[in-house]
């Protein structure tokens, strides 16, 4: 039982944030990528908590992978830890960029 808890206590920890498909519509500047709400607040979190990474979840199509890769791009550019942003290829045909808060473990 304790084995359970804890791990529903790891999924409780971790946040997770949608990037606007609006973000995709126009010229990107870093001063852009961090007016998104979600960006700045999953980064904002990301800094918060010592040791834990970003995962930016993609799609299946080669679109939402480069979108995955641009992202990743401008949070390294944006002063991330490049060994602290993964991407994953786990999200369905239509559903838009997700970031993802994980603590060290998960």
């Amino acid at each position: 039982m304790g084995a359970a808890l804890a791990g529903a206590a790891g999924l409780a920890m971790a946040q997770s944030f949608v990037v606007s498909p609006e973000l995709w519509d126009r010229p990107r500047t870093g001063q852009v990528v961090l007016e998104q709400t979600a960006i700045r607040e999953a980064v904002k979190a990301h800094l918060g908590r010592r040791g834990s990474r970003l995962v930016v979840h993609h799609g299946p199509t080669q679109e939402s992978l480069l979108l995955a890769e641009e992202l990743r791009a401008w949070l390294v550019a944006l002063a991330l830890d490049p060994s602290r942003v993964t991407l994953q290829n786990d999200l369905k045909l239509t559903e838009p960029l997700r970031i993802e808060i994980r603590e060290n473990g998960q």
